[in-house]
């Protein structure tokens, strides 16, 4: 009991460490140097469940659940039911506007007699509720812009502890019409990609304790632009790269203690600044020059280029990996307490926030929920509320005497 009590103390005090050097490090940056990333379709960088979203917005390694299509695919191949449905709904924005909200449906079915592998698919929407294109209300259009996809997946195991999984994606965005990085159209734009992602898990023996040890990996969205403005206007797909770990330590018999950390960094090349060139017509002249290279760079080559491309440097290159660090209590698989916290770094985002969440689980059904509590000032994230149902397929088959 004493060695147990030791590791949990160093475990604890890791967290709080971690945390403190997080949070010295969110001093305001400049103006000048506020510089994020521009893709298409940006709704894709919004967590779809509750239990990713309270703690912090994770899942690269995390006990494998119905929405793993999100975080890491090749987690389906570990699942420990044949099959599992999640239907997750989000209010977004909820302080500033009462229609906007994000819609998912995902789910897994392990296939043959070694559950060894697994086929999932999952379908997303994002509506940005109702827009008039004339605010006065003298005239003008009523709009309803909106982004999907759909996706199928398949996820094997390699070997007893390592998976690796594959996902295709349709994406489709109808933003109506935009003044901003979308521009100016009337149809919406479609883009396909894809999703490659790898699952570790070992289980290590500390003292007289079976925990568990997981790493993850995932890179999403490698695909096409987005050809907004029938194609005048083509932006990058959110390519992301997430990379995390998860350590499961038993507290005591029916109460597990787990520790996730996720970084994220977007494949996606940086926009030219005017501000970042000489002035006068010289510099006029490069930042043209620089533009149309970025506006007519392929995709894989756009992933390459990402690694080296900030105006800054290295020291700007780390600043877009953001973090997220996040715990979560369960008592025998039934009840669960979670809190996490995101990092952005100011001049490329600025996106900070806790999460907190519970939920709870009988034989058939999840409800799992969370809530977001903003630390950056005046953010449009504060108070956003989230909710998953899930449905598990092997409890369904023993209501119904199946066998």
């Amino acid at each position: 009991m004493k060695q147990r009590n030791t590791i949990f103390i160093l475990i604890t005090a890791g967290i709080v460490s971690l945390f403190f050097c997080v949070t010295e490090a969110r001093a305001e940056s400049p103006k000048d140097d506020f510089n994020p990333i521009q893709t298409g379709v940006a709704s894709f960088g919004i967590a779809p469940d509750a239990r990713g979203a309270s703690m912090g917005d994770l899942g690269a390694a995390t006990e494998p659940d119905a929405n793993s299509q999100f975080w890491n695919p090749s987690k389906y191949a570990f699942a420990y039911s044949r099959g599992a449905v999640s239907l997750s709904y989000t209010p977004w924005l909820r302080k500033l506007v009462n229609d906007i909200f994000l819609a998912n449906l995902s789910g897994y079915w392990k296939l043959g007699s070694d559950d060894n592998q697994a086929v999932s698919a999952s379908l997303r929407y994002f509506s940005l509720g109702e827009v008039t294109t004339d605010p006065s209300g003298k005239g003008g259009q009523t709009l309803n812009p909106y982004e999907m996809s759909v996706d199928v997946g398949y996820s094997r195991k390699l070997s007893e502890k390592f998976s690796m999984g594959i996902v295709f994606r349709y994406i489709y965005s109808d933003l109506g019409f935009s003044e901003s990085y979308a521009g100016d159209q009337s149809t919406g734009a479609s883009a396909f990609s894809a999703d490659i992602s790898g699952f570790f898990t070992s289980y290590p023996i500390i003292g007289r304790n079976e925990c568990q040890w997981s790493w993850g990996w995932n890179i999403s969205n490698i695909g096409t632009k987005v050809e907004y403005n029938h194609g005048d206007n083509p932006a990058f797909l959110p390519t992301n790269l997430r990379i995390g770990t998860s350590f499961t330590y038993p507290l005591a018999d029916y109460h597990n203690l787990a520790i996730n950390l996720d970084i994220n960094k977007l494949l996606v090349p940086v926009m030219p600044r005017r501000d970042d060139f000489k002035e006068g017509t010289e510099g006029e002249i490069e930042y043209v020059k620089s533009y149309e290279d970025w506006q007519n760079m392929s995709p894989i080559t756009g992933i390459f280029k990402s690694f080296t491309d900030a105006p800054g440097g290295m020291k700007e290159e780390l600043r877009e990996i953001s973090y997220s660090l996040g715990a979560e209590y369960n008592y025998n698989q039934q009840f669960f307490l979670r809190a996490g916290y995101y990092y952005q770094n100011p001049s490329k985002g600025n996106l900070q926030y806790f999460g907190i969440g519970a939920g709870f689980a009988l034989n058939v059904l999840r409800l799992d929920a969370s809530y977001m509590l903003a630390t950056a000032q005046t953010s449009p994230l504060d108070q956003t509320l989230r909710f998953t149902l899930s449905f598990d397929m092997d409890g369904l088959k023993e209501i119904f005497g199946r066998k």
